[in-house]
């Protein structure tokens, strides 16, 4: 196997660690607390840096989604100000009317996030 190349098995596997040693099994453990198998342990254990590299690159963007998700109430917030400052009447039907087609779209992306469970961390997803 070329040295950089990726497993995707390897990287899921990762992706469902918590890298907790369990002195009980002598493996590490799944994200839901199951004990690895001795195979999936000499798996893991047989990441090579580059399949490491993309589970944290995975595992960043994951984070950073979270983050949107959780500061997306503030960020409407900001992003709605501009327009409620310039309405007598201010609610979101005449703020809308005041939206660039650009605006509107960023509202509905903001809006979404907002009312969009929260996926867990899972490989290949983000």
């Amino acid at each position: 196997m070329p040295e950089t190349a990726i497993r995707p098995h390897v990287v899921a596997l990762l992706c469902d660690s918590n890298f907790r040693y369990r002195r009980d099994t002598r493996t590490w453990s799944h994200i839901d607390g199951r004990p690895f198998t001795k195979e999936e342990q000499a798996t893991a254990l047989d990441a090579t840096r580059y399949e490491f590299e993309e589970f944290a690159a995975q595992h960043t963007r994951y984070m950073e989604y979270k983050r949107t998700l959780e500061e997306a109430p503030q960020t409407l917030q900001r992003f709605l100000a501009p327009f409620m400052e310039q309405l007598t009447t201010k609610n979101l039907g005449n703020a809308v009317e005041l939206m660039t087609e650009d605006e509107r779209t960023e509202l509905d992306r903001l809006l979404g996030l907002m009312i969009e469970r929260p996926r867990s961390f899972a490989p290949y997803i983000f």
